[in-house]
């Protein structure tokens, strides 16, 4: 442990957000090891649904790049987690642009022509150019915050209303809305428990150390905060793609990952065996 805090692989820390998480405990090469390794779960959701778009009959790249971008957003996460360099955060932020905008895209754009579909995505081109422009060159941070929380509640919102309007059957309808509410949740209580990490980060690291490990990792709120909002990124990604691929009339259940599988069985009336894949 000593060697590993004297002499950590990456060098001083450069990224100008550290979290609670003490630096370089368990090995000189991971500077934030549960953080680092929670990020994985973004990755892990990503590959999951990467696997399921190859078994259905009709898959495309538009369809293939949000689980990408789920994908990015750990890849990123961790590599920032890991070596705590600026460089590797704005890589970390930035990659949560890359998750929300091809959802925005496919959400706004599903039912509209050709001519609105072109010039929204050309809207959300130059929005994600500034954003990255910006908050690079002039190491700005809440424009990066503003638009990625409207792109959050933007899915959110049209994601629910399409559920409300294009999903025919009353049973799928209300287990699809619940498979969405949950998603929201589990991203507010990742907020939550982000905020709580953050502002009450000298009690718990008094309460690690009185617990000492493992249980200690159980009180690492910010991996907490990528557990959940991975939740919440992998529920975004299926739901919408389910319905603008138009895959509206069979309950989603059974394709979709742990834990949402479950609480979608535990949260509503089930479909009936005909309506189901």
């Amino acid at each position: 442990m000593d060697v590993s805090l004297k002499d950590p692989f990456w060098g001083p820390q450069t990224s100008y957000l550290n979290f609670c998480e003490e630096d370089y405990v368990v090995t000189r090469y991971v500077a934030e090891f549960i953080n680092t390794s929670s990020s994985l779960i973004y990755i892990l959701y990503g590959i999951y649904g990467l696997n399921k778009l190859r078994q259905k009959p009709i898959s495309s790249l538009a369809r293939a790049i949000p689980w990408f971008g789920l994908m990015g957003v750990g890849v990123c996460s961790a590599g920032y987690h890991m070596t705590l360099k600026y460089h590797t955060q704005m890589s970390d932020e930035l990659s949560m642009h890359l998750l929300t905008t091809p959802l925005v895209y496919r959400i706004l754009t599903f039912q509209v022509s050709p001519r609105w579909r072109r010039w929204i995505g050309i809207a959300l081109c130059i929005e994600f150019t500034t954003v990255m422009v910006v908050h690079m060159v002039m190491d700005e941070f809440l424009l990066h915050a503003v638009t990625f929380g409207a792109g959050a509640l933007l899915i959110a919102r049209r994601t629910m209303q399409a559920i409300s309007h294009k999903i025919p059957d009353p049973l799928i309808k209300q287990k699809t809305r619940n498979i969405g509410r949950f998603g929201i949740f589990c991203f507010l209580f990742g907020y939550f428990a982000w905020l709580v990490d953050v502002w009450a980060c000298n009690y718990l690291i008094n309460i690690r150390q009185f617990i000492g490990v493992p249980l200690a990792y159980l009180f690492e709120l910010h991996g907490w905060w990528h557990f959940f909002t991975a939740i919440g990124g992998y529920i975004a990604v299926a739901v919408v793609d389910m319905i603008t691929s138009g895959e509206v009339h069979t309950d989603p259940t059974p394709q979709l990952a742990w834990p949402v599988s479950l609480a979608a069985r535990t949260m509503g009336p089930n479909p009936p065996a005909s309506k189901r894949e």
